[in-house]
């Protein structure tokens, strides 16, 4: 995951993104992203939404993109700084929408939700590290002196053992006795 967004969230009535540091019995405390750090608690009737939970709508109607791969998207793109702010033309904006994810639904995505994008994609630059994913490559690629099966194969280590029961705990155990108990 390029951002950690698992303790980022908005919340409703305040500017900005916090960072949730922990539970409490009325709510949450929380810190400000906003370079100085501030932490204040978040009460229960604030709607506090991860980010990572937030997702942007395309055209199929059952599809949408996480904001997490909208942020590596961005990143890949534009790099940790955007020209675009929350106050650029509404043209700018829809362009660089449409750059990110072309088939984003127009009518569902509102110009205010691409002017909170570029906010929060700005604050989320400048306050966390940006991890580039590992490639599919490094995953798939076994070690190269190691068997990508045994195949149903036993070692030869596994049969060159002289007792045969620790070779093969169960050949030797004794199968469980059939029958019925009496009662007493």
């Amino acid at each position: 995951m390029p951002y950690d967004l698992k303790e980022i969230a908005a919340i409703s009535g305040m500017p900005g993104l916090y960072r949730l540091v922990s539970p409490t019995r009325t709510g949450v405390i929380i810190e400000a992203l906003d370079g100085r750090g501030t932490r204040s608690i978040a009460s229960a009737r604030n709607k506090v939404s991860l980010l990572q939970e937030i997702s942007i709508y395309t055209q199929d109607y059952d599809q949408t993109v996480p904001l997490t791969e909208v942020f590596d998207r961005i990143h890949q793109q534009f790099g940790a700084e955007l020209e675009l702010t929350s106050k650029s033309d509404d043209r700018d904006l829809a362009t660089f929408m449409g750059k990110i994810i072309p088939d984003y639904d127009r009518d569902r995505v509102y110009m205010s939700d691409m002017k909170k994008l570029v906010t929060w994609y700005g604050i989320v630059s400048k306050n966390l590290e940006y991890q580039a994913p590992a490639t599919d490559e490094d995953d798939a690629t076994p070690a190269t002196d190691e068997p990508l099966s045994t195949g149903g194969e036993i070692s030869a280590d596994a049969t060159a053992t002289d007792d045969a029961a620790t070779a093969n705990p169960e050949a030797t155990a004794p199968a469980p006795k059939k029958g019925k108990k009496k009662a007493e």
